[in-house]
């Protein structure tokens, strides 16, 4: 009689185990990079395009607006 991993079906609760384990990890691993982003200080810097420019108004090319 063949060993019991060699069983089509015993590879697939294998490889479905396998994918299981694979996903609480990734799952664990996104819980707590937000955990640690809700945990950071607020982004202080402007929204939109205005946080772009640099002291002197002027876009990072140099130019002002065109």
């Amino acid at each position: 009689m063949p060993p019991s991993h060699d069983n089509p079906s015993s590879r697939e609760d294998e490889k479905k185990a396998r994918l299981a384990e694979r996903l609480r990890a990734n799952l664990q691993r996104r819980k707590a990079q937000a955990r640690s982003r809700r945990a950071g200080e607020a982004d202080r810097r402007p929204d939109g395009l205005a946080g772009t420019r640099g002291e002197d108004g002027l876009d990072g090319d140099g130019r002002g607006e065109d």
